[in-house]
């Protein structure tokens, strides 16, 4: 499909009898060995201002059409050091397109040469502004595809891209069905007069102290309050990036935000916490 490249990272390659059908992922998805075993494949599409984005794509075997996801990483971005999504990414596309969901991940930092961001305050680019367009680019995107239903793309994040999520679920956006937000920075939307126009769910830790589970509880009551369709989930305990597969929890220091602004937060997998995230997802993604 238009887009698709079949340029492959960080993976072991298939069976050499196998190897020509995933040289043609991007035009017989259903015959690649790539989307049997959902394996990413290299991605480019329009970006907002002329910005051309890369992503990776992991689809589910089969013609479709299918649901869809926009993932957005983290302030880490999308790679680790080999060059391949890191293992919370990879382990979401893959499980969620075992689900039967087409999962976009745009890299909203290397397609504009960007690194990692965690440490750096004045960002280039933004959650509540560059972020929230590369997202509806590529939603626009996906819903250009014949195997996604138009209908039903959802918009998922974490943390930096957590809180693209909040941004772009505001009232007067309805870009996205659904939207489903880890662990992101809800004290800036609180204290700005944040509405809900998207069903939303948020995920957070309860002893999180880089974004911070209170902010988000708030944010979610005041919503409730007004009618409007968000739920949270506070898990006691759990820490940032509690979803991710093998993590142990370690300390971050030098970060440029975080709750008590000392630059210091602790990150890791609490493996409650992420069975749960990984039976709730699935189920408030938009279908």
């Amino acid at each position: 499909m238009l887009g698709d490249r079949s340029r492959l990272r960080g993976r072991r390659p298939c069976a050499p009898a196998r190897l020509a059908a995933v040289l043609l992922a991007s035009t017989l998805p259903a015959l690649a060995c790539a989307a049997a075993r959902a394996e990413p494949v290299a991605v480019t599409f329009p970006g907002p201002d002329g910005t051309m984005l890369d992503g990776r794509l992991y689809r589910p075997a089969g013609p479709g059409p299918f649901p869809a996801v926009v993932a957005l990483h983290g302030c880490g971005g999308l790679f680790d050091r080999t060059g391949a999504p890191s293992a919370r990414h990879a382990d979401w596309g893959e499980r969620l397109a075992a689900r039967g969901f087409v999962v976009l991940f745009p890299d909203s930092f290397g397609s504009r040469g960007l690194g990692p961001q965690c440490r750096v305050a004045r960002r280039a680019v933004r959650p509540g502004r560059e972020r929230v367009a590369d997202a509806q680019a590529a939603g626009a995107w996906l819903r250009g595809r014949p195997d996604v239903k138009p209908g039903a793309v959802s918009l998922l994040g974490w943390s930096n891209g957590g809180s693209t999520v909040l941004a772009a679920a505001r009232a007067g956006n309805g870009s996205f069905d659904r939207a489903v937000a880890f662990y992101p920075g809800c004290r800036a939307p609180l204290e700005h007069g944040w509405r809900d126009g998207t069903p939303l769910l948020i995920l957070v830790g309860g002893a999180d102290d880089w974004t911070g589970a209170e902010p988000c509880r708030a944010l979610a009551e005041a919503a409730r309050a007004r009618g409007e369709q968000v739920e949270i989930t506070v898990y006691p305990g759990a820490v940032h990036d509690f979803d991710a597969p093998g993590r142990p929890v370690r300390e971050r220091r030098g970060l440029a935000y975080t709750v008590n602004r000392d630059g210091v937060a602790h990150a890791g997998t609490d493996p409650a916490a992420r069975a749960d995230a990984l039976a709730r997802v699935p189920a408030s993604l938009a279908r």
